[in-house]
């Protein structure tokens, strides 16, 4: 009996989890911000990717891997941006399914404002993806720009959890 109420809490949280991921939130560059901010408590990863881009897509089971490494500490957390068009949300739900991905996916509606935005997420940023930002408490503590190593990544949050 214990057995099975386990195996049926482990299907229930599965199936929460899947239900979570058919939906993608849109948002624009301020809620986006807001949203940063309210994770103040946490290190907090935010990569910005797109499903065209190949070295996002390249990079993404690397950053799944540490996501799943880092899941049970409550000081991280992880948020996947997605820089595709609106017209494409449907594209972005099917390969967060196809592509197992674990992490908060957002879909940043906000392509006419980009340089707007993009210089107020980080001044070096030239609007090329994939681009990684790292928060501590709220406030900046890392940026890369370009494809990111598991390695380069999980040291990073290493270094900044503690």
């Amino acid at each position: 009996m214990k057995n099975l109420l386990t195996l049926l809490a482990v299907f229930l949280c599965v199936t929460a989890f899947t239900a979570q991921q058919t939906e993608v939130p849109t948002m624009q560059y301020e809620d986006l911000e807001k949203r940063i901010q309210k994770e103040n408590e946490k290190l907090l990863v935010v990569n910005f990717w797109a499903t065209t881009c190949a070295p996002c897509v390249k990079e993404l089971p690397h950053f799944m891997e540490i996501n799943h490494k880092f899941r049970d500490n409550p000081k991280f957390k992880m948020i996947l941006v997605s820089l595709d068009r609106l017209v494409d949300k449907e594209r972005v739900i099917k390969f967060i399914k196809n592509k197992n991905l674990t992490a908060e996916v957002i879909l940043l509606d906000d392509v006419k404002r980009m340089n707007t935005w993009i210089p107020r997420f980080e001044k070096d940023w030239d609007g090329n993806i994939p681009v990684t930002i790292f928060y501590k408490n709220g406030e900046k503590v890392d940026f890369n720009d370009g494809e990111m190593s598991k390695e380069d990544l999980e040291k990073t949050i290493i270094h900044n959890l503690q």
